[in-house]
């Protein structure tokens, strides 16, 4: 995971989504900001970290010199001890991976992950993990009852209640919320629980659900460690691929399902052995034309390369001044007023700029026009000489 340090960090408590602009009028002291008068802060709920807009421009890495001037390179291979803190995924605990690739040691307490729930969850999801604000519930009840709620219909009946799908019921893999937790919570501070931290939360979630593992309720006093969550059975776990294991499966479906490539998969078979590199065999037939290929088009294929000669407008600095400036500018500023020999010492970039981007004066970005930032220049050269070049 990749973190960029922003100019500034804002720390909003919220409830519930919502996206914050914050305006920024003038300048900052320390130079926290660039100073322009066109600069506001976008926060992005998503992540935590506030980026400077300037010049409808955004991001650390526009706004940021350092960034801006430092030589781009095509980057590097990543060393094993950057490949090993990367390489954080969990494998399932399946027959074909029954420790558990992934799952480091550790344990946590429900009653730890209750505390840590209050301080870091409560409100996101909830009290209890019921959810809200957007953010979804954890737990609705117990999971081996809700599980079954999920053959439900409304098609049949309108006003019956539907499927339930929350973290027990619905989920086929507990290693998916220890992952999503340790890697992605809590928001936005993803990535800094401790390991044990991870297993008291996903212990305190497993009690929300009144689940058990190995026969044992996972209850007030439960304490969750990688021996017992290796034991752990979701009582979904058989809901999104068909198990055609018993002998009371008809021979059709047996026949079906037992070939992956029925239904998508190619080497996904039942039991067959996890593929990461080049699992897919090609089945595509490819047959290349020979000869140079089809020539015979009827019509003829066009063969120009040339584009339409663009007719070139001449730019009517009049007329504009007459429709975008004259309302502000005949009263102030007018074509070449003696008002411009206090803008002018600052140098005509600069005004090219405030004129470009509007000011808080009261400049609207170029005026309230469409022109493009060349031909705006040109209008600019007008108001200062009074003279059309």
């Amino acid at each position: 995971m990749f973190k960029l340090e922003a100019y500034n960090k804002l720390l909003v408590s919220v409830s519930v989504a919502a996206v914050v602009t914050l305006s920024v009028v003038g300048c900052t002291e320390g130079g926290s900001l660039p100073s322009a008068s066109n600069t506001s802060v976008i926060l992005d709920i998503d992540g935590g970290v506030s980026y400077p807009v300037v010049n409808n421009k955004t991001s650390d890495y526009y706004v940021n010199p350092q960034v801006t001037g430092a030589k781009i390179n095509n980057g590097r291979i990543p060393n094993a001890a950057e490949l090993a803190k990367w390489n954080t995924d969990l494998q399932p605990v399946t027959s074909l991976s029954p420790e558990g690739h992934g799952i480091p040691e550790g344990s946590g307490s429900v009653e730890d992950g209750e505390t840590l729930y209050e301080e870091q969850c409560v409100m996101c999801h909830g009290d209890f993990g019921s959810g809200g604000g957007g953010y979804p519930a954890l737990s609705k009840g117990n999971a081996y009852d809700l599980q079954k709620t999920l053959t439900n219909n409304r098609w049949k009946d309108p006003e019956a209640a539907g499927p339930t799908r929350v973290f027990g019921s619905y989920w086929p893999q507990a290693t998916t919320m220890w992952w999503y937790i340790r890697d992605g919570m809590p928001h936005p501070f993803s990535d800094s629980l401790s390991v044990d931290e991870t297993y008291a939360l996903t212990a305190y979630i497993l009690n929300l659900n009144e689940m058990e593992i190995d026969g044992v309720e996972v209850d007030d006093e439960y304490v969750l460690d990688r021996a017992k969550f290796l034991k752990i059975k979701m009582p979904n776990v058989g809901g999104f691929e068909p198990n055609i294991a018993g002998a009371d499966v008809l021979p059709s479906v047996k026949a079906y399902f037992g070939k992956a490539q029925n239904f998508g998969g190619l080497n996904l078979n039942q039991g067959a052995v996890r593929c990461m590199t080049d699992c897919q065999e090609s089945t595509v037939k490819v047959r290349h034309i020979l000869n140079g290929g089809i020539k015979d088009f009827l019509p003829p294929m066009n063969v120009t390369r040339d584009l339409p000669t663009q007719e070139v407008v001449a730019l009517d600095i009049k007329k504009i001044y007459t429709e975008s400036c004259v309302v502000c500018h005949s009263s102030f500023l007018s074509p070449g007023s003696s008002d411009w020999a206090g803008y002018t010492p600052k140098g005509i970039d600069k005004i090219y700029d405030n004129g470009i981007n509007g000011t808080d004066g009261g400049m609207p970005a170029k005026g309230g026009s469409d022109l493009s930032d060349a031909d705006f220049k040109t209008m600019v050269d007008y108001l200062i000489s009074g003279k059309v070049k």
